[in-house]
Parts: structure tokens; C-alpha cells; sequence
């Protein structure tokens, strides 16, 4: 049976996980823990990925990435290849390490980031026998840079999360969160034998294939290589709505349309512009990211339904024009 093709896009978020080959160990000693990090700084500089969580258990491991270049196999090759060698040269020994290629899951990052980034941090005490009394007492996974000062480094991205947990004391806020253990969701999903290859709600998976139609239509987000600024995203929302930016950038009290219309244009400075939630909240003048969470599902319910096809098609062949 030939292999499902991956999922890859600009800006998409994959939970990424592979084990040994027969369960056996891949990580023997800090030095061989040391080493599979520093692949994936290499992949993090090389190929753009950007790490959001990780952690390393014994025969396997777990990373919570974002991919905005559309490369997650390539940086994937690299960080199982390349750990594998070194991996082989600590050992002194040849051969394969993991037990096949990686095991990836597209992740709806709105609904399921935050809740996924605790799933991941509590793997260690999550086991028939806990790894640790606490968490913060575990060396090698990303828990200890969301919970305590200084303990982060350059390349690993912790604000989105933090953003959308929105507490004022971020580092006791998320340490309380992971404290009340895994959402029933999540456990559900991962107890399947089989695991899904798309974590998200029907609306996020509607979204995927309207972009899928897109794509093969000539349209579609693969053909678009960089991001656009939110100035430009919010003049081409204007442009097919026939209303002026300013009409987008302030709230508008009982006005369907407008009100529609500036929730289109938040979605595009997140899809199109990578923008993160609380710049976009400043961008239109919110005071917190939830509303900003709150208007993109409104419009993903929209591309459900099959109500913003045709507005959706417009906006995406403007944006190719202005990027070519």
C-alpha cells in the first residue's frame, strides 16, 4: 500500500513524534539527549522550523513545530538523519535507529496548541512509573522555559502559547495549567490505535480541503511564498468587499456585512501574514487575543458552509498578484 501523502503547508503546525526501532533506547546518556537538541537547532536555523515544544523520553520522542517555509519533511530528514549518524558515531555502531519515518499530525494551532503543548510537557510523569516527582525536575523537554525565568533559549517559541493562555503571571499561570492534567479530548485522540493524521474540529478540516480545491484549481496558499503586511491583506479585503480599510480596522455595531468583512481580514493577517493573535488584536484595535480566536472561528464556520468560497478565491488571486 503506497504511503498517504503528508500534509504540508506555509504556517502549519505539526505535532512530530518517532521511537526506536523495535522500542529500543535513542537516547543513552545526556551527551546523546545533547546531541538530538542540537540537530534540531541546526533544523531551526537551516530550514526555519520553529520549535514550540518538545520532549524527549528514552526510545522516542515528541516536537510540537511550526513550518513556515512548507519543509516539514525536509527539516525532519535532517533531524533523523543526521541525529542517527551521531547517534551511531557515540555508540560506535551502524545501522538504522528509529523505526520507520516520523509520525507527523497536522494540528489546528487555534483550538488545540495550548492543551497540546501540556499533553507533550507531561509525558514524563504520565508513564506507568513516573520519570520525575515534578516536572520542573525533568532536564529534557521544553516545560522548564514556560515555567520558569531565564530558562529559555533563542530558538525555542513560547509566546504564541503563552498569548494564548493569556495569564498575567505566565510562568505560575502555565505551570497551574499543566498541573490539571490532560483535556479528555486529547486523551481521546492519542488512546486510538490508529492516530488521525489532522487534530482539529470539522471547520479546520473543511478549511484544509477548500485549500486543497484551491490548490488545484492554480490557486491556493502553496503558490504564495511569503508572507504579505497586514496593510496590504486589509486593502485586498476592502478591494472585494468594496468598503474602505477603515470600515475593517474599527468595530462596526450592527453592520453584518462590515462585521463579516473585518473578521475575513483578521483570518488573512493570520493565514496569509503569519501574524500571531495579539498582533492582529492590535492591529484592529482589540484588547485581548480571544476575541481575535473567537472572530477566525466565525469565518472557518463560514468556509464550512460554502458561504465565503467565491470571496476566498478573489482574495487569494489578489494576493498572488501583488506577491509576483
Amino acid at each position: 500500500m503506497p504511503r498517504a501523502a503528508r500534509l504540508e503547508y506555509e504556517g502549519a503546525f505539526y505535532h512530530v513524534m518517532n521511537r526506536g526501532r523495535g522500542r529500543q533506547r535513542i537516547f543513552d546518556t545526556d551527551d546523546y539527549y545533547q546531541a538530538f537538541l542540537e540537530t534540531v537547532v541546526e533544523a531551526h536555523h537551516r530550514f526555519n522550523l520553529q520549535i514550540h515544544a518538545y520532549c524527549l523520553m528514552s526510545n522516542h520522542y515528541h516536537l510540537l513545530v511550526e513550518t513556515p517555509d512548507a519543509n516539514l519533511s525536509r527539516s525532519m530528514r535532517h533531524i533523523n538523519g543526521v541525529y542517527t549518524q551521531r547517534y551511531n558515531r557515540l555508540r560506535k555502531t551502524d545501522g538504522s535507529l528509529f523505526r520507520g519515518r516520523f509520525k507527523s499530525i497536522l494540528v489546528d494551532a487555534d483550538s488545540y496548541l495550548l492543551p497540546l503543548t501540556r499533553y507533550i510537557h507531561r509525558n514524563p510523569i504520565e508513564t506507568k512509573r513516573p520519570l520525575v516527582k515534578a516536572l520542573a525536575d525533568y532536564p529534557w523537554s521544553s516545560y522548564p522555559a514556560y515555567t520558569q525565568p531565564g530558562k529559555k533559549p533563542d530558538w525555542l517559541e513560547t509566546q504564541r502559547t503563552q498569548d494564548i493562555l493569556g495569564s498575567k503571571h505566565k510562568y505560575a499561570g502555565y505551570k497551574a495549567y499543566v498541573s490539571q492534567g490532560i483535556d479528555a479530548d486529547i486523551q481521546q485522540f492519542y488512546n486510538k490505535g490508529n492516530i488521525a493524521r489532522v487534530f482539529g474540529g470539522k471547520a479546520f478540516k473543511e478549511e484544509l480541503a477548500v485549500q486543497e480545491a484551491l490548490s488545484e484549481a492554480g490557486e491556493g496558499k502553496s503558490h504564495i511564498f511569503a508572507p504579505l503586511s497586514a496593510d496590504k491583506l486589509v486593502d485586498i479585503v476592502a478591494t472585494v468587499y468594496q468598503m474602505t480599510t477603515d470600515t475593517l480596522l474599527k468595530a462596526q455595531h450592527g453592520r453584518k456585512e462590515a462585521n463579516q468583512a473585518r473578521k475575513v481580514a483578521m483570518y488573512c493577517c493570520q493565514y496569509y501574514g503569519d501574524y500571531k493573535l495579539k498582533e492582529i488584536a492590535e492591529i484592529f484595535g482589540l484588547s485581548h487575543p480571544g476575541s481575535v480566536s473567537t472572530a477566525l472561528h466565525d469565518v472557518r464556520m463560514l468556509i464550512k458552509s460554502g458561504r465565503l468560497l467565491n470571496q476566498m478565491r478573489q482574495i487569494e488571486r489578489d494576493i498572488i498578484i501583488k506577491r509576483t
